[in-house]
């Protein structure tokens, strides 16, 4: 798979200028942020997925490209590379991951691309991923630091404001920092069941 994949960094130009362009089907995932946030879900999530489900609508390609030495394929190869890195971290290494947030050229840290494309791959599987929406669940806690972030098709909150404090206390403005340990926690909490719905 690495000697067709391109670099993560020539990743990240594609699927910017395939968002951009009025003629390909548009990608879900716009940025290598919310690609990395993506990958993440597909790695931490409920249920193991085949790459053409999540990896097709994020890149915004046809499931033949999978079996064509194309621009396209060398995407899906870089996009496959980050989902085993991703996965080998979580599982040897998990106090070492690293979301990839955007960030300012001061520092400031903008995490809403990571957390929309984790949420982009929950809406594949909605239905799995339900036990984590009800407010006054325990698992919803759980998840809050990332939907805190995520806005829904109309550009709202995708948490009502009565669902964005903790206590009396906002938790927006830090909630980030929160999401590697996020992430880990999914992915421990799935991994039971996970493996028995691939048994």
């Amino acid at each position: 798979m690495a000697d067709y994949a391109m670099s993560f960094e020539r990743l990240g130009q594609w699927i910017s200028k395939r968002a951009r362009s009025p003629t390909l089907r548009h990608p879900r995932a716009t940025s290598l942020s919310m690609l990395d946030g993506a990958v993440a879900a597909v790695v931490a999530g409920p249920v193991s997925m085949a790459s053409e489900e999540w990896v097709c609508p994020l890149l915004g390609v046809d499931p033949d490209a999978f079996n064509h030495d194309t621009e396209e394929f060398s995407a899906i190869a870089a996009t496959l590379m980050r989902h085993n890195a991703i996965s080998e971290t979580l599982s040897t290494r998990p106090e070492s991951f690293e979301p990839l947030f955007v960030r300012s050229p001061d520092g400031e840290v903008d995490p809403q691309p990571w957390c929309m494309g984790f949420y982009a791959v929950m809406k594949l599987r909605l239905l799995v991923w339900s036990r984590f929406l009800p407010p006054n669940g325990t698992e919803h806690l759980m998840l809050r630091p990332i939907l805190v972030h995520c806005i829904d098709d109309a550009g709202r909150p995708l948490l009502p404001p009565a669902r964005r404090t903790l206590g009396t206390q906002p938790i927006i403005q830090n909630a980030w920092r929160n999401i590697p340990a996020t992430v880990e926690a999914l992915r421990q909490f799935w991994m039971p069941i996970r493996f028995k719905r691939g048994a």
